[in-house]
Formats: C-alpha cells, structure tokens, sequence
C-alpha cells in the first residue's frame, strides 16, 4: 500500500526520527551535508514529528556557545577489543534552542575534542566507528527513542549493519528501522575499492571487525549500509537511477540492483531565507520576481570585484564550485580560449582545487585580462553576489548527485548552463525556444563541444532581452524549498513503519 501525505497528515502518532551523521549545520560544517542534518530534520519539525540529531562533539564546538547540558555521562562503547581497550569512554550532551532542531553530541576526547576538522584523519575509520556505535549505546539508555534512524554516507554506514547483526536482540534497539541516505556514492569508505585487489573486497557480510583491527580500514562502509538498511534515498531522482549503471554506480551498481526495491530518489532543498534577493545583506541592489529588472544593478560592483571591464549588457557568467575534474573543469580547459575569443562574454570562477586548473585559469587571464576573473578562496558572502550579479551560472558536471548551486541561483534569476545529470536534470527545464520556456540551458553529453554549443545557445539568448526576462521570472518562481523534500521523505518514513 502506498501512503500519500495527504493520507499521512491524519496518522496521529509523531515519528520519532534520528539523523546521525559526521556533520550539521550550525555547529559543525564542512560541505553540503552539515546542510541537510540542519534543514531536513527541522523541516521535518514543522510537519509535526520529532526529529533531532546525532553528530561528535569536535573540539571547535563551542560548549558556551551553545549551552550543551549532559544527557549522559561516562558511556560505555564497547570497541570489541579484549583487554585495556575494551570500552572507549564518552559523554553526551544536548543543545535546545530554537536555530536548530534537538541535537545530541558524542563527546571523546581522543577522537573528537582533540580535532579541529570533522574530516581528514588517518584513524578516521576508528572515529566513525565510535559514532556508529556511540549512538546505538546512547539509545540504549536514552528515554527517547526514535523510530527510525536516518544515516547520511559512509560514514554512519555501519548503524544498519550493528543493528542487524550485533544489536539484533536487543529488545528496544531491534524495533528501530534504518534509512541510508546517499549524497555521493564516489566515497565508500577509507579507500577506493575500486582499485582494491579482489582479496582483500569487502563483501559486507563477514563480521564488522574490532576498533583497532586494520581490516575495519578495508570494511566498504557504503556497501554495509545498503546491504542492511531498510531503506535507500539517493538524493535526487535522476542519481537513484544513474547509480544503478556501471558509469554511475562506482562498483556498486549490482548490489543496488540487488537493493532497488528499496531504493528512492528525493531532491534536496536550499534554504530560501538565506537565499532570498529581497532581503539578503550580501548584494548592493535588492530585487524580487516582480521586479527582475533591478538585478543587472548588481553586475558592475561584481565585475569590479573580479578585475572585469564593468559593463551592465554583456553577459556575465559565473561559477562558484571546486576546481575538479568533477565539476567540468576538463571540457572547460579545452573550451574556453575559444568561448572567450569568439563569444560577448565575461567569466568568474570561485574556489580552490586541482593545481593544474588554476594554471589554466592563471594562463587565460594572461590572454583575456578584462574577460575573466576568478578567486582561489571560499568566501561566505561571496556566491550571493556572484547569483544576484550573474547572468547565467556554469554546471557542466561530469557527474551530481543533487546539487544546490543550480536552485541558489535560481533563486537569485542566474541561470544554469548545466550538463544533464543527476540532480541538475530534476530541478532545470531546458528551454524551449519555440514555446520560449525553460529555466536553464542543457547539454547531455560529456563532451567540450556539447558545453560549447550550450554557452553559445545561452549567449545567444541573452541578448533577446524579452525572452531572456521570461526565463529569469521562471527561474525565480521554482519552489525548491526543504518542506517539499521533507513531505516526500515523510511519506517514504510512514510507509516504512507500516510494512509488515
């Protein structure tokens, strides 16, 4: 039986549900994900159910700050290891307030408080280790205790298979179902098994080994959570498709396609308080749908900041993103001489990565000095401005789980010029020149040639002034909104609870 939310709006009981993960916003983020532990199980809040969250407490977590009480102290996690180190020892504290949703900490000094980075240690196989199993311990003697656990990645991978195996009697803990949520199938775990000899595989079912065990370093802990969770949600529709491929799949293709019955696809959100042109203290020049034609005003304090001829009528084109092969920089090293030869254009890049693309960057500067700019370094305010001063927004991606770039620029009318993949393919509509719709410009082959042709599509467009507002006012009127995401998961969750 399939429960629509409409139908789930009248389930009186309150799910009681548990997002564990390496990161959340505000207190610890270090990429996209710390976003989604923050907005999801608050969305989640103001539909009615309990949700709240599981993180470490690493040492740039401010105890005054944020006014953590103890919830438990001195928690036995057992390590199974005989001897000295047999238990790790923690604490678990909680922060109330009203930024944020309910959120529990996983103190240990050793692991966690004595580590300024959430991730990038060699011993980051025992620190995972220690939350996974950390949270089932807490729970243990928690008198809240949640229906369902939410696991985000790698690495919380191994919730479901404690449960399932060393937890399995466990009178309370054998009750809760596990949901594995996949942001990028890439990272499985302490190495890419892709390149493992065949000896040396996980094949997720020999027993999970102690901490200290070197063989927990090889465990695929990606693997592990899609073998034992109860359910998948690859985040965005298209990528729970995708995965499924021997392209997409990073070597876990067919054990998806072992899991597929299980296996959904839901679009992240983007917060549009943050993300909002009418009000947001970042831009010079405020706008909203109704008034798109204040928007250019932002283009000449950004070109400024970029070293750039200051022109309102050329087209401006931005791309806020790492420096990687993933996100497309290999098409545009072999495009851009030309696009910034023969096109009216301007480019921006932001962001760090690979050397040899800020080489790249560095040698087309050289060439075009009033046609691009770029800034090596993350800068908060930064991609507000580049949204509300930019015409259009780059995304040739070779390949994207989601993305949130595309609907932060949406937001702003900066529209995407993408390669059709994952997320990017659910939430644009490639403009349709005879009915003069879309909201973004698409190409589908990973080839430098296809993004050539797409920018000089774009280009071209922009120039039809009537055309290129329509887009913009479409673009803007998009509703990516955490509530939307929130009512599908909720109905995945509803679902599970009521399988017999």
């Amino acid at each position: 039986m399939t429960i629509t939310f409409e139908w789930a709006k009248l389930f009186k009981k309150k799910l009681n549900i548990l997002f564990v993960g390496a990161e959340a916003a505000p207190f610890a983020k270090a990429g996209g994900l710390g976003e989604v532990l923050f907005s999801l199980p608050l969305a989640l809040r103001r539909l009615g159910q309990d949700a709240r969250v599981f993180i470490p407490r690493y040492g740039t977590i401010d105890l005054k700050k944020y006014n953590l009480e103890m919830e438990i102290e001195g928690l036995k996690v057992p390590t199974d290891k005989e001897g000295p180190n047999e238990y790790l020892i923690c604490n678990v504290k909680k922060y109330i307030g009203e930024d944020a949703p309910p959120t529990y900490f996983l103190e240990n000094m050793e692991y966690y408080e004595k580590r300024a980075n959430v991730y990038g240690y060699a011993d980051d196989h025992i620190r995972w280790a220690l939350l996974c199993r950390g949270v089932l311990e807490f729970l243990k003697k928690s008198s809240w205790v949640p229906e369902i656990i939410v696991c985000s990645d790698w690495h919380t991978g191994l919730v479901p298979n404690y449960l399932k195996t060393t937890y399995r009697k466990d009178e309370t803990l054998s009750k809760i179902k596990t949901v594995l949520i996949i942001h990028n199938i890439l990272y499985q775990g302490m190495c890419d098994f892709r390149f493992l000899p065949e000896t040396e595989r996980d094949n997720g079912r020999e027993p999970i080994p102690p901490f200290f065990s070197e063989r927990l370093a090889k465990l695929n802990w990606m693997l592990r959570g899609i073998i034992y969770s109860d359910l998948i949600v690859a985040v965005s529709k298209t990528y729970a498709k995708e995965i499924l491929t021997p392209e997409f799949g990073m070597g876990l293709e067919k054990v998806l396609n072992e899991h597929r019955v299980k296996l959904h696809g839901i679009i992240n959100g983007i917060d549009y308080k943050n993300y909002d042109p009418k009000t947001n203290p970042y831009i010079p020049q405020h706008y909203s749908v109704n008034s798109v034609e204040k928007k250019v005003k932002n283009k000449p304090p950004l070109q400024k900041r970029f070293g750039l001829k200051e022109d309102e009528n050329i087209c401006l084109i931005g791309m806020p993103a790492r420096l990687t092969e993933q996100k497309g920089f290999d098409l545009i090293d072999k495009i851009i001489e030309k696009v910034l030869k023969y096109l009216p254009l301007q480019l921006i890049f932001l962001g760090d990565g690979e050397a040899r693309y800020k080489e790249m960057l560095k040698k087309v500067k050289e060439k075009f000095p009033e046609k691009i700019g770029f800034l090596f370094e993350f800068e908060r305010k930064l991609p507000h401005l580049i949204y509300a001063g930019c015409d259009a927004i780059l995304i040739p991606s070779k390949f994207e789980p989601c993305g949130i770039v595309q609907m932060e620029a949406m937001r702003y009318g900066a529209i995407p010029i993408a390669r059709k993949t994952g997320g990017l393919a659910d939430t644009i509509e490639n403009f349709d020149p005879q009915k003069e719709e879309g909201t973004g410009f698409l190409f589908k082959a990973y080839e430098p040639y296809a993004l050539f042709a797409t920018i000089c599509k774009a280009q071209t467009v922009f120039q039809i002034k009537r055309i290129w507002k329509k887009i913009v006012k479409l673009a803007m009127a998009q509703d990516f909104s955490w509530e939307n995401s929130a009512k599908e998961y909720l109905n995945l969750f509803f679902n599970l609870i009521n399988e017999k």
